[in-house]
């Protein structure tokens, strides 16, 4: 069971990938991508999989050291939540640098590839995306509209 879940895991997110990296264009992928809701499933399994191993996992947090982490990562839903709670952050780590490309006027043909990079490494992604913002400066491309609202409520 916890091996379905590890899986399903990635492909719970993996639409959300696709849409800001084969459809940047389309006015629907900026607004999926300014909701932090999408998570919220790759969250429940995470919990589902947190859960049995609350106190594992508490320890390995409350005070962190390698042999206790590699203890936690021991165990089947120990990994598995710890592997989900990685997609959850990479998919709001990726879902911010779409946006902020946008921002930026990036275009998507270079953001594709490195929103890819970030789904497989997300540190190397980042670095990557954060040595292209600092090049790149504060300004926006005319036409590639940001969007500033998301049903209704203001973007932060």
């Amino acid at each position: 069971m916890t091996g379905a879940l590890f899986e399903l895991s990635f492909f719970l997110a993996a639409p959300f990938w696709l849409l800001m990296i084969l459809a940047p264009g389309w006015r629907p992928t900026a607004r999926v991508a300014a909701s932090p809701l999408t998570v919220l499933p790759v969250l429940v399994l995470y919990l589902v999989m947190a859960v049995p191993v609350l106190p594992e996992l508490w320890e390995a947090v409350r005070s962190p050291d390698i042999d206790t982490f590699r203890d936690l990562m021991a165990l089947a839903n120990g990994a598995g939540a710890v592997w989900a709670q990685v997609i959850a952050w990479d998919l709001l780590l990726g879902q911010w640098m779409f946006l902020e490309g946008r921002r930026l006027g990036i275009s998507p043909l270079v953001m594709g590839p490195l929103l890819v990079l970030t789904i497989l490494l997300s540190p190397f992604g980042l670095l990557v995306f954060l040595a292209l913002r600092a090049v790149r400066g504060p300004r926006t491309r005319p036409g590639y509209p940001v969007p500033d609202r998301v049903d209704g409520a203001a973007l932060p």
